[in-house]
């Protein structure tokens, strides 16, 4: 698993930030944590997805790695393997409610029902909200709210017909509480999602299924889509421009998704944990000027012709 960063500028000069994490391939967490654990993550055959399996395997669980593209599974199923656990790979579209009761059935045949559901999987692409197509629209929504809720709601089912506990973790995103500008679809479902924690993590605590959401700061990694890899690259020195001179690491987010859905979280539920070096809370003195999205992205003068 590649540990992806990126370095200030040379010959930066100034506090140091937030320390390096520990070397990839350490835990905070006994080993064998996740011994005779089913986990399922969507979305886990590329980026931050892979990168939380990889914590889970560590930790000795059963995967179960769904994906909406067939072709991202076998790479990941030969990494993740590699790491020491068991790994079944599923196509899923999470849109699908009955694609997704298909794969919770092979999950089940296979290992047994999952004890714990990563909501990783969702759609972005940056796009002023006036050019925005309704096919754009539903897509986002549809994957990333409309999917999560599917994948929740199976998983719940399941556990209260077997009177089991279980763990849910929903990978949301911190412009679900400011706003995001150029996001107005992934922002909206996002918002969404948090809801869905809140609401879920009351529904069904009383029967032992904790529910708690998960934000990830500026962590780079090599499956990035060239949409989100050009828009970072527009932020010159990316790392020096957060309150913790650096960005994240991959790692970072798996640590947190494997101690929020471990035996010593019980009592967390209906949280959502950012994981972003305080970035989303950063204000300035003096406000910076107003760039349009429009010009950010650089596109011309809205022209409502078809």
């Amino acid at each position: 698993m590649t540990d992806t960063a990126t370095p200030g500028p040379e010959g930066h000069r100034g506090p140091p930030g937030l320390p390096a994490p520990a070397p990839l391939g350490a835990s905070a967490l006994p080993p064998g944590t996740y011994e005779g654990t089913v986990v399922l993550v969507t979305g886990g055959g590329t980026g931050l997805g892979k990168a939380v399996a990889a914590e889970f395997a560590r930790l000795g669980a059963d995967l179960v790695v769904a994906s909406r593209k067939a072709e991202h599974l076998k790479a990941a199923e030969d990494e993740l393997s590699a790491l020491g656990g068991r790994v079944l790979t599923a196509a899923c579209d999470i849109r699908d409610p009955d694609r997704i009761a298909e794969v919770f059935d092979l999950a089940e045949e296979t290992y047994g029902l999952p004890h714990v559901l990563i909501n990783n999987a969702a759609a972005n692409f940056p796009v002023p909200a006036e050019d925005m197509s309704p096919n754009a629209w539903r897509s986002v929504v549809d994957i990333t709210l409309n999917g999560t809720y599917f994948m929740a709601r199976e998983f719940g089912r399941r556990h209260l017909a077997a009177g089991t506990p279980g763990s849910i973790v929903n990978v949301g995103a911190s412009y679900a509480w400011t706003g995001g500008p150029g996001y107005a679809h992934s922002a909206a479902a996002k918002a969404g999602v948090k809801n869905l924690v809140e609401t879920l993590a009351v529904e069904w605590g009383p029967y032992g299924i904790q529910v708690n959401g998960l934000v990830p700061g500026l962590m780079p990694h090599e499956d990035m889509t060239a949409d989100i890899r050009a828009n970072l690259d527009r932020v010159r020195a990316a790392g020096l421009r957060q309150p913790a001179l650096r960005v994240g690491r991959p790692r970072e987010l798996g640590w947190a998704a494997t101690f929020l859905a471990s035996p010593y979280a019980r009592f967390i539920s209906g949280h959502t944990l950012v994981v972003d070096g305080a970035n989303w809370q950063r204000r300035d003195l003096v406000p910076p000027e107003v760039v349009p999205i429009r010009e950010q992205l650089g596109r011309g003068r809205f022209d409502a012709a078809p």
